[in-house]
């Protein structure tokens, strides 16, 4: 069952006085590292309910005239079309809808780094094409011993071979569509050819993954590392921190490898550096925000318990390795799960072996009831769990129907005879274009429609690998979905 685990309102106060802070100590320009999203961090949602996806946008909104936005992506993700699974758009495409809805939030977006920029012909086309919009392109490039080669990384040869971003306010926001897109070394690169130019300039990170105040092997911090498996990212005891501090702290892998980088720059601007460990670089309240700490563990183990799945799901398509599977599986072990910790797993399975088989969808409502859909002549399972779903907050009998079958046949034969489909069935979309049409003359319909709302943050397991249409569907709806790595057909080619 859903439980708030988490103060946004504190939350957004404590991390608002900490950037003044950490601006009024460099004054002049900060670069503002962003970890995790920036928009929509629906990762964050999820692990710490009650914290609201556009929360940073919103502090950004107070201070928009003193604020310009950078959006860095790898070229490598563009090459190897990186998705964005909590949207599903790849991160060339998520970088073109960022900066829409920047604008339309009233934030200035001055331009896109490409990193690891390597002639990669992908990254090549999204340079031309940005170009082609009129957003602003830099280049950046790969570093021979990047993070170890701190002479060559702070010389010509190494950050001076990259692009000058071109910037006009006094706090630079520094972005991407997710992890590893090079936002760090973008802020370092940039330090590197303010000081060349003169120009006095500081860094510091908004983080919220790992929560450095949680121990190690916290749930929360479990996840984070599920989140980020593909891209071998461990957390770890922050070295540097229980030297300087005798304090044990939370970090991750890259920033205590990239932290000797970031004091070779501040000591070349200043003399010496103002951070002696890469946790004082963060800027992280969320550790003093959580205020049911049971509600934050359960709902980050079954967020590592859904990564878990997503994998397998991945290793089915050909987009992920083992080895990520693996990770995550020793993650769980760590955590104390498994899959029969998930309560929609269970039901799917029993759903789908009481009807010999067939593709089944088993869905928990926010009060914990668990409704089920099974495959029939009229609706995918997909398709019938929601209104099974939506009945059962609506305090229907199962065998109500809310869309007649005469609504239901004309569709069928336009999506068979005159589009060519070979699946009669209704997919997601179809079925609530039907439902609503319904709800103009039917009490039970209009009823059912308008509890869709209170789908958001419920939990899906399906026994099958569902369509595109169903999980952006289901996505749309804040279902968090989980499927089971095994297609509806034995064909070779799946859309």
């Amino acid at each position: 069952m859903y439980r708030i685990g988490f103060d946004n309102d504190e939350y957004i106060r404590r991390q608002s006085e900490q950037i003044a802070k950490r601006i009024s100590e460099f004054g002049g320009k900060l670069y503002l590292e962003f970890g995790g999203k920036l928009f929509d961090d629906y990762h964050a949602s999820r692990v710490l309910p009650g914290f609201k996806p556009d929360s940073k946008l919103r502090m950004l909104k107070n201070i928009t005239n003193d604020v310009e936005i950078v959006i860095v992506i790898n070229a490598g993700d563009i090459e190897n079309i990186k998705i964005r699974r909590d949207i599903g758009i790849s991160y060339d495409n998520d970088v073109l809808r960022l900066i829409d809805a920047f604008r339309e939030f009233g934030l200035y977006v001055g331009s896109v780094v490409i990193a690891q920029f390597r002639e990669q012909p992908s990254a090549v086309k999204f340079k031309e094409r940005l170009n082609a919009l009129g957003v602003k392109t830099y280049i950046h490039y790969p570093i021979e011993g990047y993070p170890y080669n701190v002479e060559k990384i702070v010389s010509p040869e190494g950050f001076g071979k990259n692009e000058y971003i071109e910037t006009t306010r006094p706090l630079v926001v520094i972005t991407a569509p997710g992890p590893g897109s090079g936002k760090m070394a973008t802020c370092l690169s940039q330090l590197y050819h303010e000081n060349e130019r003169g120009i006095k300039a500081g860094y510091a990170k908004f983080e919220t993954f790992p929560i450095w105040n949680l121990p190690l092997k916290h749930p929360v911090n479990l996840a984070y590392e599920a989140a980020t498996a593909d891209l071998d990212d461990v957390n770890m005891i922050d070295p540097y921190h229980l030297e300087a501090y005798g304090k044990t702290t939370v970090n991750y892998n890259r920033d205590v490898e990239v932290f000797p980088v970031l004091n070779a720059i501040f000591e070349r601007i200043k003399g010496e550096s103002p951070y002696k460990s890469p946790t004082d670089m963060g800027v992280n309240m969320a550790g003093f925000c959580i205020v049911d700490d049971d509600a934050v563990c359960e709902a980050s183990k079954q967020e590592i318990i859904r990564r878990y799945f997503a994998a397998l799901c991945d290793q089915r398509y050909g987009r992920a390795k083992a080895s990520v599977v693996e990770k995550i599986e020793s993650l769980m072990n760590q955590a104390k799960i498994s899959v029969d910790d998930r309560k929609v797993v269970k039901a799917a399975i029993d759903r789908s072996l009481s009807t010999e088989n067939q593709p089944a969808v088993a869905l928990e409502l926010n009060d914990g009831r668990i409704v089920t859909g099974k495959t029939s002549s009229l609706f995918g399972p997909s398709s019938a769990v929601l209104l099974n779903a939506v009945k059962t907050l609506a305090g229907l009998d199962k065998e109500v129907d809310l869309i007649e079958r005469e609504a239901i046949e004309p569709i069928q034969e336009l999506k068979t005879k005159a589009l060519g489909n070979h699946n009669p069935r209704l997919h997601s979309d179809e079925t609530l274009i039907a439902l609503a049409i319904s709800a103009s003359k039917s009490k039970n319909a209009s009823k059912a429609l308008s509890l869709l709302g209170e789908l958001r943050g419920t939990q899906a397991h399906s026994t099958v690998i569902l369509s595109q249409i169903d999980a952006d569907i289901y996505r749309k709806l804040g279902i968090d979905l989980t499927c089971e790595p095994q297609y509806y057909t034995k064909k070779l080619y799946h859309k």
